[in-house]
């Protein structure tokens, strides 16, 4: 016998955990359950392992709206997130409503009965729990392996290949010649990370990427800290911070040349005269066309400077026994190589979506608001935002949720649902061009060329058109 709540939640991670205290904030009197395909919580802050993981936005902004981040480091460390994360979850009650070992592997939805039927594998066995709200928490990407590309002679090499999301705890790779493949967050992590004891650190990057230092503690926060409350200062450092990021996005999407060149007055003052920084820190593509990456304390451009790290702007040709050889020639000898290629993307865990007994086909669909789907009742999805913290958006969703929750009681309906507009015209999913994404494209609902349709990455508009906007604005259907 299936177990019935009123809001089902996918994923017990950053987002799941906060839908789920948001729920219980909010809207005390409703049930739901969490269910999470491993066997604990935290999503990525569990899985990665990696040397040097950590935020690649600032904490005051990455951590949730409604419990306060209260260390001072503007960029934290992954244990230390798993921690917060793991706290909420036990400060509001949480913790009792995960099940653990419960992958989603479908979910269908039935107008006559108004509710969801999902099903979960579960050692071994399918589960099936119905409810009247299915939320889906749980990311973007795939968390069984990581993307790899396909490169000539791996088999030959003699050392130890591995990505970061599948990390060994016991690898040790000190005195060791590592080779770091890539120049996204993950590599400019690891970099300087794995240079405090390697031997040498190699950074290969096919193109470069905006790497921009920030102070490893926010001092202004801290002197906030002294003068306001607690909370009163959690939220002037907040919306500080939120402020400054938004106006730094505007000016690259609005003056890109300019930024482009105080981006790179940074590098060069980083690092020492006459690097090339022409060739390794100066990518092709406008600011924020893909995502910035973040560094504390300029940990990357110090491990350079001090030679115990480098970047090679190159292409391989074949990996070999005893490293990589490079299209230009050159051979980096290698005894571990971490290839920090990226993800692959899962959109909605990878579970099939059914509409009364017709499947749902994602690119048939247009993302609302960047959190329901067309034509799917009952239905919302947390993705975070690419120009800024994931929790910044995370947050709205899930008191959007509790609004469209308190909503349906109040106007004594029960099936909420994004209606398409046929006038609307089609866009891709996500205006970005990071890999993972442009590889995932084909297999994602579209975004329209318009409000509520489009997705416009932009917090301070999402505050007041989620936050504060209407509901029943005449594209969102309620029905009894």
């Amino acid at each position: 016998m299936s177990q019935h709540v009123d809001v089902l939640i996918v994923g017990a991670g950053l987002s799941g955990i906060g839908a789920a205290a948001q729920l219980t904030r909010g809207a005390p009197d409703r049930s739901y359950l969490i269910l999470e395909a491993r066997a604990a919580s935290g999503g990525t802050w569990d899985l990665f392992r990696y040397p040097g993981i950590r935020s690649d936005s600032d904490m005051f902004t990455f951590g949730y709206r409604f419990r306060p981040w209260r260390d001072n480091r503007t960029l934290a460390d992954g244990p230390s997130i798993l921690a917060y994360i793991r706290e909420t979850a036990t400060a509001y009650g949480v913790d009792d409503k995960i099940r653990y070992r419960h992958r989603v592997v479908s979910a269908e939805w039935a107008t006559q009965q108004r509710r969801w039927t999902g099903t979960a594998e579960h050692d071994g066995t399918e589960v099936e729990f119905t409810a009247d709200i299915l939320w889906s928490c749980g990311g973007y990407y795939s968390y069984e392996s990581g993307y790899t590309p396909q490169f000539s002679g791996r088999e030959s090499f003699g050392g130890m290949i591995v990505h970061p999301q599948q990390w060994p705890v016991d690898l040790d790779y000190a005195d060791k010649r590592g080779v770091v493949i890539g120049s996204g967050a993950t590599a400019v992590t690891l970099v300087p990370a794995m240079a405090e004891t390697a031997a040498h650190v190699t950074m290969l990057q096919r193109s470069p990427t905006y790497v921009l230092s920030r102070p490893g503690v926010d001092e202004v926060a801290a002197r906030i800290r002294r003068i306001l409350p607690a909370r009163a200062a959690f939220g002037v450092i907040r919306w500080k911070n939120v402020m400054v990021a938004s106006a730094f996005y505007r000016a690259c999407q609005r003056a890109p040349r300019l930024m482009r060149k105080v981006l790179r007055k940074q590098v060069e003052a980083a690092l020492p005269a006459g690097y090339d920084v022409a060739t390794h820190f100066n990518p092709s593509y406008d600011p924020w066309d893909q995502r910035l990456c973040f560094v504390p304390d300029n940990d990357l451009f110090d491990a350079i400077a001090e030679g115990r790290a480098e970047v090679v702007t190159d292409q391989i040709e074949r990996f070999d026994q005893t490293g990589i050889l490079l299209r230009s020639g050159r051979h980096l000898d290698a005894d571990i190589i971490v290839t920090a290629t990226g993800l692959e993307l899962k959109a909605m865990g990878g579970a099939g979506l059914v509409v009364d007994g017709k499947p749902v086909n994602l690119p048939d669909t247009m993302g609302y608001k960047a959190m329901m789907l067309s034509g799917v009742p009952n239905f919302f999805y947390t993705v975070g935002y690419t120009n800024a913290s994931w929790t910044l958006k995370a947050d709205l969703v899930a008191e959007y949720v509790v609004r469209v929750l308190h909503h349906l009681r109040r106007t004594n309906t029960r099936i909420v649902v994004p209606v398409r507009d046929p006038e609307v015209g089609e866009r891709p999913f996500m205006d970005f061009e990071a890999g993972y994404v442009l590889r995932a494209l084909d297999h994602l609902p579209k975004q329209g060329d318009r409000a509520p349709w489009l997705l416009k990455q932009d917090y301070l508009r999402d505050v007041a058109t989620i936050r504060a906007g209407r509901l029943d604005d005449g594209v969102l259907s309620f029905r009894p």
